[in-house]
């Protein structure tokens, strides 16, 4: 054997066992915000398992469970099989709530509080599995005694020794029945009648102050919509009427005047309403949540 060829095979064996070592990619979900340390100590306990992780974040800006539950329902659909993601949204840590790995029939992982966070992606993806972490065993070493910040000491230990193949799904504790997971009640849309759809705004776009809603492009067509016909948009709040408006369908913000109003179809496929290069949100003090309902209606 020549030394070109023992060469190439020693760099093919070096790349094959690199990819037979890959880790999962790790994304992190969380309420804390980005001015203070909580992200970072998370991060920093990702790496002590692994420093080989990829690490992503999705969002640490969610005011709410259904807010951080929606985003996750917004993102975790376009990320790789076997992606592991630590939620954090957590008001009832250090209580009888239980810490949970939720597996999807999609490959992905779910790591965070039983309180509903992971209940929108469960409803859409379909539960593999379910587990209680085994605390006695997942749980960063030393942390015994910290009653308040699982995020750290028990999800991000939890979430990075799963993606870096360090246990194995079924390692992680004992298994749950699926309808055990906890679940936000909230509006599903619905058609009403024969010219008018119902929804719930989940959240804002919130760089732009667009109007997202969660009713599906394919519910909405239901009423034969033609581009450029007016839509009435009625929105409530706690079932108060607070907007009144009427725009035109339209693909994009481009097809209608700065500062004019437009129903189009956002980038998850659902209805939503904005202003061309303004804040609808801001302009008619709009906000998001279970709360905040809204009816389209073609005229």
């Amino acid at each position: 054997m020549t030394s070109f060829v023992r060469i190439a095979l020693l760099l093919c064996l070096a790349w094959l066992s690199g990819v037979a070592e890959a880790h999962a990619p790790l994304v992190l979900l969380t309420d804390f915000g980005t001015e203070d340390g909580a992200v970072s100590a998370m991060k920093g306990v990702a790496y002590t398992v692994s420093q080989d992780l990829l690490i992503s974040d999705l969002s640490h800006e969610n005011p709410s469970i259904f807010a951080g539950a929606y985003r996750l329902y917004q993102a975790e659909q376009f990320w790789p099989k076997d992606t592991v993601f630590v939620a954090v949204v957590d008001p009832g840590v250090g209580t009888s709530r239980l810490s949970v790995v939720l597996k999807t029939r999609t490959g992905h992982y779910f790591v965070g509080p039983d309180n509903g966070l992971l209940s929108l992606v469960a409803e859409r993806d379909g539960i593999e599995g379910l587990r209680q972490i085994d605390e006695r065993v997942n749980r960063r070493k030393g942390s015994e005694e910290s009653y308040t910040f699982h995020g750290r000491d028990v999800f991000a230990y939890t979430g990075a020794r799963l993606a870096a193949g360090t246990i194995s799904f079924e390692e992680v504790g004992p298994p749950l029945a699926p309808q055990a997971l906890i679940s936000i009640p909230y509006r599903r849309p619905e058609r009403s009648g024969n010219n008018k759809v119902t929804g719930i705004i989940p959240v804002l776009d919130v760089q732009f102050g667009n109007v997202w809603t969660n009713i599906p492009k394919s519910l909405f067509e239901e009423l034969h919509p033609p581009l450029g016909a007016p839509v009435r948009v009625r929105i409530f709040h706690d079932d108060k009427l607070v907007d009144d408006t009427v725009a035109p369908y339209r693909r994009t913000f481009g097809d209608v005047e700065v500062g004019t109003p437009l129903v189009y179809v956002n980038s998850l496929m659902n209805l939503a309403v904005a202003l061309n290069q303004r804040s609808y949100a801001a302009a008619h003090r709009i906000e998001s949540g279970p709360d905040w309902s809204i009816e389209l209606s073609v005229e």
